[in-house]
């Protein structure tokens, strides 16, 4: 049997994904997260968003004040999901950062904005707010750590969210024969330094990363 190992727990109806595919799934954390003592201004309109663990301590912090009032611009289905089902208006989700990033400067240039992240996030938005002079303060809310682990085995497929999760993998494991099975263009460029054998997901999602691997491997 092939087996496929996940870098990233996965939540119950992703395994799901897996039961009749044939396929043996192993996973594990790559990266911890470490949530940071930090304060977000609460006395703004406009909030973007780049994962849900931002969205997570956005919405502990915010609890018991009314929230109607704020204007919410995020990167991905999940984090937007996230939003919604709090009772957050979403006026933007784009699947990148820097799709959103240019859809700010074409439709908000003149509003002001909190970014809020973590410690590890990509410079696209930054750079673009600043490049178009979009007022923002970004307000940093959480770390992602290396988590290695060893593996005495080889994979068929490994399951790769992130480039940080890559080089938590390679801390102590080598990808072999494997082939990888990447997020995203920002993961596969990561995957491209150790491996030519690269599927990556036609959406950004988890679902759409297990769905390539279960295609590709499956009997």
């Amino acid at each position: 049997m092939k087996t496929v190992l996940s870098t990233k727990i996965l939540t119950p109806s992703q395994k799901e994904l897996f039961l009749n595919s044939g396929l043996a799934l192993v996973e594990y954390d790559a990266l911890k997260i470490e949530f940071l003592d930090v304060k977000i201004p609460l006395d703004h309109q406009n909030y973007v968003f780049t994962s849900q663990n931002s969205v997570k301590v956005f919405l502990d912090q915010s609890k018991g004040i009314d929230r109607s009032g704020f204007r919410i611009f995020c990167v991905g289905e999940k984090t937007k999901s996230l939003l919604e089902s709090n009772g957050l208006e979403v006026v933007k989700m784009t699947d990148y950062a820097s799709d959103l990033g240019d859809s700010i400067v074409k439709n908000h240039r003149t509003e002001k904005f909190v970014l809020v992240c973590g410690q590890q996030r990509r410079d696209d938005l930054p750079l673009i707010f600043s490049k178009n002079n979009i007022r923002y303060k970004e307000v940093v809310v959480y770390r992602s750590i290396l988590n290695p682990k060893t593996f005495q085995r080889d994979f068929d497929g490994i399951l790769f969210f992130s480039p940080r999760g890559i080089q938590s993998f390679l801390l102590e494991n080598t990808v072999k024969n494997s082939t990888l099975f990447c997020i995203g263009e920002t993961t596969a460029s990561e995957a491209k330094k150790h491996s030519e054998k690269i599927v990556i997901a036609n959406k950004p999602t988890v679902e759409n990363v297990l769905v390539q691997a279960i295609k590709e491997l499956k009997v």
